[in-house]
């Protein structure tokens, strides 16, 4: 276990070795480990004297901005437990999650003051709200306190796409080890520079921050992600590094024009995850940017960080890599979980590490189902190789029954992207009247028009089983993105609510209906 035992002194060893480096850049706002260090006290005294007693609960209601590192550090320092919102949700959704929490306050961004005040008046409590302002009139020094690191200090809330949002439980220990663990794995040191433009209130950016903060180097927060101007501040911050999802990298590869007039030469490697990333964006990449990428795997509850491409050594495209130092894995038979599956077999993750969720808030009863001995049931289809390194399939839930034959979506989707003229595509389950369920496909092709239905069809079943071809093929523009820019599959499946399978309709060909 690292020296560092709780989330809110994540800057430990580099107070010690590099206090007056650039640890956050946004803009013409930077602020040396030194500087934020000072702020993560000013928060915490501010939270303190606000009358947060440990391990209650306090909202971060926050865009992207630098201030948010500050925010949440500061009120974990506290001994509070910080509760990250996802600032895309609608107020109904936002208020289930305060009030689950049981928040006492919220710490916004000031363009969001007003929403975090009215979402605390209508919780019927009295909620306070708080912003920079506030806080950096504080005391700068804050009495470090002896923190049990089993303690809960991070409690995210799971999408909700499958129902209401879920409390994840996080301790300190499985934080800190997770951070600590990754930057070792990747070799991050006080030379690197991340930039972040995903959501920050997201595991994918919020652990980039923890692992380049703990290993000393600095992070460029971005407003949001816009590939140009993504490429100029590579150029313009000098970046090492960039992570993301699939349709992030996806968009940069698109902007010619700024990678022709930007230099990107600093970036030394990338990682995409939090979504299924096809190997061909993957060798895409490297062609365009002369630069590796990795392909990681993790979820909320899960560390969150389980298995990831090294950034060193063995590489396989396709991959996600083996699991990462000190992380227990497993994939057993879903009809049978207590058998292990054999190399190259389907099965369903089970992980074991410090840090995996202690449960879910106020769901002792799915805490069980999810949670037996310390090994985490993920949910998610895998299979691994010789080499112990694993391969994405799909959801459990996604599997698709169609006439008594198993069919992964994602492996669908695996097949139809070797079309040259498919650009994107996701596919989803529907019902079926002969099937049961049958797949259908929504694609992006790379020039409209140039495809039809029965030509991927046709594509498909030489390469795949015909039982699992797509019963119907909708052409769209763009494949629909939830708020963390990974393809929000129950809005494609909205998509083919109207017109019902096989009667077609504008930009759709229902293929080979059988």
């Amino acid at each position: 276990m690292t020296r560092i035992r709780t989330l809110g002194y994540l800057l430990d060893e580099a107070l010690r070795l590099v206090p007056e480096r650039e640890a956050l850049l946004q803009d013409d706002l930077t602020l040396t480990f030194s500087d934020l260090d000072r702020r993560c006290d000013q928060v915490a005294s501010w939270v303190r004297d606000a009358g947060v007693r440990p391990q209650q609960r306090v909202a971060l209601l926050w865009s992207n901005d630098v201030r948010y590192v500050e925010a949440m550090l500061g009120t974990i320092r506290a001994e509070a437990v910080a509760v990250p919102l996802n600032v895309k949700l609608g107020d109904d959704a936002l208020g289930y999650v305060l009030e689950d929490a049981e928040a006492v306050g919220i710490l916004a961004h000031p363009d969001l003051a007003d929403r975090a005040r009215q979402l605390g008046a209508a919780t019927g409590r009295s909620l306070w709200t708080a912003t920079p302002p506030d806080w950096l009139q504080a005391e700068p020094r804050f009495p470090r306190a002896d923190t049990d690191p089993d303690a809960i200090c991070f409690q995210p809330y799971t999408s909700g796409s499958t129902g209401r949002p879920k409390g994840v439980l996080l301790s300190h220990r499985g934080q800190v080890w997770n951070a600590d663990v990754m930057r070792r794995w990747e070799m991050i040191d006080e030379t690197e520079r991340a930039l972040v433009s995903a959501p920050v209130y997201h595991k994918n950016a919020g652990m980039t921050l923890k692992i380049f903060l703990i290993g000393g180097a600095s992070v460029v927060v971005r407003p949001g992600f816009d590939p140009v101007e993504t490429i100029a501040a590579i150029e313009r911050y000098r970046c090492t590094y960039i992570g993301g999802v699939p349709a992030m990298f996806r968009r940069l590869l698109e902007a010619e024009d700024a990678l022709r007039n930007h230099d990107v030469s600093s970036l030394r490697f990338a990682t995409a995850g939090s979504a299924d990333v096809p190997a061909d964006l993957l060798a895409a990449f490297e062609a365009r940017f002369g630069v590796p990428i990795g392909n990681g795997y993790g979820l909320t509850e899960g560390g969150p960080d389980v298995l990831i491409s090294p950034r060193y050594g063995i590489r396989k495209l396709g991959s996600i890599g083996p699991p990462i130092p000190g992380c227990k894995v497993r994939l057993t038979d879903p009809a049978d979980p207590g058998r292990e599956v054999a190399v190259g077999e389907t099965g369903e993750l089970w992980t074991k590490n410090p840090g995996v969720t202690q449960g879910y808030h106020n769901l002792p009863e799915l805490s069980r189902e999810r949670i037996r001995d310390g090994w985490l049931a993920t949910g998610d289809l895998m299979r691994r190789d010789a080499d112990d390194y694993y391969y994405f399939v799909g959801r459990k839930d996604d599997l698709l029954n169609v006439g008594g034959e198993n069919v992964y979506p994602k492996e669908v989707e695996a097949i139809l992207r070797q079309h040259p003229a498919v650009a994107d595509v996701a596919v989803v389950g529907v019902a079926h009247p002969v099937k049961g369920q049958a797949p259908v496909a929504a694609v992006v092709e790379r020039e409209p028009g140039g495809l039809s239905g029965a030509e991927l069809t046709a594509f498909f079943v030489q390469r795949g089983p015909a039982y699992a071809h797509p019963r119907r093929t909708l052409f769209v523009a763009a494949l629909p993105l939830g708020a963390t820019g990974k393809v929000d599959y129950a809005a494609v499946r909205r998509l083919f609510a109207d017109p019902a399978p096989g009667q077609g309709g504008p930009g759709s060909d229902p293929g080979d209906g059988g």
